[in-house]
């Protein structure tokens, strides 16, 4: 399948450009607007010639016809696809043959307005299509012809779908048809705009808003990445993965829209959306473009923070969303859904990390009661039982069994097998409360003069790291940190990838720094391409289970920041450039998750087949990857960007040039030359 996407809108097809399978679509607002779109020339199907995207909002497709009542080859098709916040196809007809051609070129068309979650769960990798509900069938459609107009509306509410033909055309049995006598090398073609629409109104002419937009959309697309700094020399496999990832974010940032910033959505197809803990990550990993990204990421956080307690969505006060939906999808399922047990301890980390890279106080005060509230949360709500660390269960009858980033159903097992029952305290996020205490600790002293919280935080965070120590580690295979507790406060004693978040986050003792990174590269663990998400010896791993067995390159490189905070800058030069490779055999486009299969059993990174690409974190772990081989960090004393590489870095890495990196208000130079980092104020 092929996709495009521009922010929150984005359409599926096949090869030929057709909209035909459950899955496929025209979605806006988080509502299938165009569930059929099929070329037909006298009812048959073209042939492929070729096809692709040419921009993330562009998509061309190259067809001739069949030999069904005129000869084959006879006609040169070709469909060009653009995408904004509404979709305009252009169809070109060309007559390649020495006598005169009649026939009828026809565009069956259908919209079902189902929501996506829905359309989700008929897909056979990702739902169930054997139990899901049926979706909707088609709306009726009627046709001005006059206006050239064909008018789809929802019986059931304010959803409309109306599509604009630049030639007039008859509607017939559901397919608008136009009847085409063509000259030999005569060209004819017809311009279709989709327009959606969630309250039956549509702002301009449609011809006038598109051609707007086009011009837009493609502006905008180049002032972000004339604005972002960008790699130059060194490693062209981590130049060209870097510059993917620019392009692939630029794909992802939605409209501003309710949110009135920038901001990311999660992946494409299914998570065109912000999600709190995948808004978190990518701000995280993406500091080394400039701390907007981040303080946009904050303050839109905080306003669609939990106010209220509510089981039915798993919001209690003070809680980060998890999930925001619209349109259709909200009507049927939720606006907001809060399961997720780590999206406000990351929000609190987030700031810590932002307000570093910035020192701007301004930030912290704003988001001074958010935080607050936040920390509430944590300490109120995520520890329910009061045993010290933060769990989930979930509470919402449609909620995620699983809470944690490893949200599938099936992710949380014990080396033998077994499901662990809830309530779970996954190791990761207790890990992030730690971090998250010692930041805001940090802010109570210098920005919020507050010296009592800040001792308290210090303190709870001491209290955390040396009860966790006791109640994750597992002596066991080499000892490591334990994937959980389940609601028997056992470990759940499998060896998984989430290890390595501890390293980043510092909650590890030093005494388990070293056992913890020998386990994250030990065979069972270290793919080759990847730091596993389940070791090879557990019962439950398979190389291609969403989470158990497979590589996420964002848990990777979290891994890597980790062991580059401890010191074990070998072991992250390795894994960092493991990831770069894979990347390179998809088109320098991390995907979401690919197979855990051993780099000596595969000639390349197997594809999961329902992998989300272009996926923000994902995009963004090339960025990260570059801060931490660089070893890019504030100084926020100094007011500066500092290197805290000590030692020759690798002959891979000479000649990387990166200019406008954006810190405290100013921007930095970073260089590579004969082995050793320089950062300079300007160019």
């Amino acid at each position: 399948m092929l996709t495009i996407l521009e922010g929150s809108t984005f359409c599926i097809c096949d090869d030929r450009g057709d909209i035909a399978a459950d899955t496929s679509g025209f979605f806006a607002h988080d509502t299938r607007f165009l569930s059929r779109l099929v070329l037909r020339v006298d009812g048959a199907s073209p042939l492929l010639l070729s096809s692709g995207r040419v921009e993330h909002f562009k998509a061309a497709f190259y067809l001739r016809n069949r030999a069904n009542g005129i000869p084959r080859d006879a006609l040169s098709i070709a469909r060009e696809r653009f995408l904004g916040t509404a979709m305009q196809e252009r169809v070109t007809v060309r007559n390649e043959c020495m006598e005169r051609l009649d026939f009828v070129l026809s565009l069956e068309i259908a919209a079902d307005f189902a929501d996506i979650i829905s359309v989700k769960l008929h897909d056979f990798a990702l739902g169930d299509p054997e139990h899901a509900q049926p979706l909707p069938p088609p709306a009726p459609a009627t046709y001005d012809e006059s206006r050239r107009q064909l008018s789809i509306v929802d019986p059931a509410g304010d959803l409309s779908t109306l599509i604009v033909f630049s030639k007039t055309g008859r509607l017939d049995a559901g397919a608008m048809a136009f009847d085409l006598s063509l000259d030999p090398h005569e060209q004819w073609d017809v311009r279709v705009d989709v327009l959606p629409s969630i309250d039956g109104e549509l702002e301009g002419e449609p011809a006038e808003h598109l051609d707007e937009e086009r011009e837009m959309v493609g502006d905008v697309v180049a002032a972000w990445t004339l604005r972002v700094p960008r790699v130059r020399g060194g490693w062209e496999s981590l130049r060209r993965a870097f510059d993917r990832s620019i392009a692939d974010l630029a794909a992802l940032r939605m409209r501003t829209g309710e949110y009135r910033r920038p901001l990311f959505a999660a992946g494409m197809p299914w998570f065109m959306t912000v999600f709190g803990r995948d808004t978190a990550i990518t701000s995280l990993q993406t500091l080394l473009l400039g701390p907007e990204i981040a303080v946009g990421a904050l303050e839109a956080l905080a306003e669609l923070q939990a106010q209220t307690e509510d089981p039915a969505i798993d919001a209690e006060p003070g809680k980060i969303v998890h999930e925001v939906r619209h349109g259709r999808c909200a009507e049927t399922w939720f606006p907001r859904y809060y399961g997720s047990i780590d999206a406000t301890p990351l929000f609190l980390v987030l700031l810590a990390e932002t307000w570093r890279w910035t020192d701007d106080p301004s930030l912290a005060r704003r988001l001074h009661e958010p935080a607050l509230l936040a920390l509430e949360w944590i300490d109120r709500y995520g520890d329910r039982d009061g045993d010290g660390f933060v769990e989930y269960s979930r509470r919402a009858d449609h909620g995620l069994v699983n809470q944690s980033w490893k949200d599938s159903g099936d992710s949380q097992r014990f080396h033998d097998g077994r499901s662990a029952e809830p309530p779970i305290a996954p190791v990761e996020v207790q890990g992030y409360v730690y971090d998250a205490k010692r930041g805001l600790a940090e802010l109570a002293r210098e920005v919020w003069r507050d010296p009592a919280l800040a001792a308290r935080l210090d303190r709870e965070a001491d209290e955390l790291r040396k009860r966790f120590d006791e109640a994750f580690w597992v002596e066991e295979r080499g000892g490591f940190y334990a994937l959980a507790l389940d609601g028997k406060k056992r470990p759940v004693d499998a060896r998984c990838s989430n290890m390595g978040h501890l390293l980043w986050s510092g909650i590890a003792l030093p005494e388990r720094v070293q056992p913890t990174v020998d386990q994250l590269l030990s065979e069972e663990l270290w793919s080759g391409w990847g730091i596993r998400t389940m070791a090879s010896d557990a019962a439950a791993y398979n190389p291609i289970s969403y989470h158990n067995g497979t590589v996420w390159p964002h848990d990777s490189a979290l891994a890597v920041w980790g062991l580059a905070r401890h010191g074990y800058v070998a072991e992250a030069r390795r894994v960092a450039r493991a990831l770069i490779e894979a990347a390179a055999h998809f088109d320098w486009s991390l995907p979401e998750v690919f197979a855990g299969y051993a780099r000596d059993e595969t000639p390349f990174p197997i594809a999961y087949p329902t992998a989300a690409r272009p996926q923000a974190w994902a995009a963004g772990t090339p960025i990260l990857l570059v801060r931490v081989l660089l070893g890019i960090e504030p100084d926020r004393a100094r007011q500066r960007l500092v290197s805290t590489v000590k030692d020759e870095l690798p002959s891979w890495l000479d000649g990387i040039r990166i200019e406008g990196v954006r810190a405290y208000g100013r921007t930095w130079t970073v260089a590579v030359e004969r082995g050793h980092v320089t950062i300079a104020e300007g160019v």
